[in-house]
C-alpha cells in the first residue's frame, strides 16, 4: 500500500511549476499503477493551451472556476468545483481560469513526473532513467 501526503510532495522534484500552473505529482509511472495522479493549481486570469496527443486525462475540479474550450469545435465548457471533464479524444483545448482552480488530474499512460508542456501544449512520452 502507498500513502502520499500532499505536504510531503511540496518543495520536492514532484512539485513542477509551469508559467500558469503548479502540478504536484502524487502517483507516477514508477508506482506501477497504470495511471498517474496530480494535484494541480491553475492561476487565476490565465489561459493555457494543452494538447495531450500521447495521454488521456480526466480532471476533477475541487476549487475555483473557469472554462475549457475544445479547439476542434470551439465549444466552451464551464468548469467549477465538483465538475469533472475527460479529454477522451486527445482533445486540443484551452483552459482558462477565472479564479485559482485546484484540480485532481489522472493521466493514462502515467507520466514519469519530468514532463512539462512543449510549444504545442503536449506532454512528450518520457521513459524512466
Amino acid at each position: 500500500m502507498k500513502v502520499v501526503k500532499l505536504e510531503d510532495i511540496i518543495g520536492t522534484d514532484q512539485e513542477v511549476k509551469g508559467g500558469n500552473w503548479t502540478s504536484r505529482r502524487l502517483i507516477l509511472k514508477k508506482d506501477n499503477m497504470g495511471y498517474s495522479v496530480h494535484d494541480t493549481t491553475i492561476k487565476a486570469g490565465t489561459e493555457t493551451h494543452i494538447w495531450y496527443k500521447n495521454h488521456l486525462e480526466a480532471v476533477y475540479c475541487i476549487e475555483g472556476d473557469g472554462e475549457v474550450e475544445t479547439l476542434s469545435d470551439n465549444k466552451i465548457h464551464p468548469i467549477s468545483a465538483n465538475t469533472l471533464y475527460a479529454l477522451d479524444e486527445h482533445d486540443e483545448h484551452l483552459l482558462r481560469a477565472n479564479t485559482d482552480m485546484r484540480m485532481v488530474c489522472v493521466f493514462n499512460p502515467p507520466i514519469t513526473g519530468k514532463e512539462v508542456h512543449n510549444e504545442e501544449g503536449v506532454y512528450e512520452l518520457v521513459e524512466e532513467d
